[in-house]
């Protein structure tokens, strides 16, 4: 099933969204790696406010490369979401509703998910340049002195992604592993 959504996306939005099904997303997306990760979560153990409203916000596993001339962004295709796994579970605590990235997640970020009703949407890895296309502005919101790996604000139109683990737990990830296991006997 095909959903055009726009951040921020509701509790019912997100419950609404299967493993499986393609979503094109528009709006308001938070940029985060590691480092970013990192220091949101220092901020949240230590009682301070997040650079952003976690509440239905969705963050994008990205480390953008430098606009060219008369582009909002460069290429910013997916980082593998498995280095954040340990920072997750506190953001989803805070608010946060979607994330995108490539790869699996760690057991404990899928039961979290499920917890806070949040939604992890894979973004195809190699296809930055196509990523970039959907940007319509950009701007460094907080770590600048991490470059690439700094918090962006971006605005997006019709990003193309698939709904890699839903909010009741169902995980494409998973399901092909053991489609494969099975299949091939192991």
């Amino acid at each position: 099933m095909l959903h055009r959504l726009t951040t921020p996306l509701s509790p019912a939005q997100v419950s609404a969204l299967t493993a499986g099904d393609t979503v094109l997303l528009s709006g308001v997306l938070h940029t985060g790696r590691d480092a970013a990760h990192k220091r949101i979560a220092e901020l949240l153990t230590a009682g301070e406010p997040p650079p952003f409203d976690m509440r239905g916000a969705a963050i994008y596993y990205t480390g953008p490369c430098p606009a060219p001339r008369g582009f909002p962004i460069g290429s910013c295709g997916p980082t593998t979401s498995g280095r954040m796994d340990a920072y997750t579970p506190l953001l989803l605590q805070a608010g946060l509703t979607v994330m995108i990235g490539k790869g699996g997640r760690d057991p404990q970020v899928v039961e979290a998910m499920v917890r806070h009703g949040a939604v992890y949407l894979a973004a195809t890895g190699g296809a930055g340049a196509l990523l970039a296309g959907c940007v319509r502005s950009s701007r460094v919101l907080a770590f600048p002195e991490l470059g690439a790996e700094a918090v962006y604000r971006l605005e997006v139109s019709d990003m193309p992604l698939i709904v890699a683990i839903d909010s009741r737990g169902r995980d494409l990830y998973a399901e092909g592993q053991g489609r494969y296991a099975r299949d091939c006997g192991a």
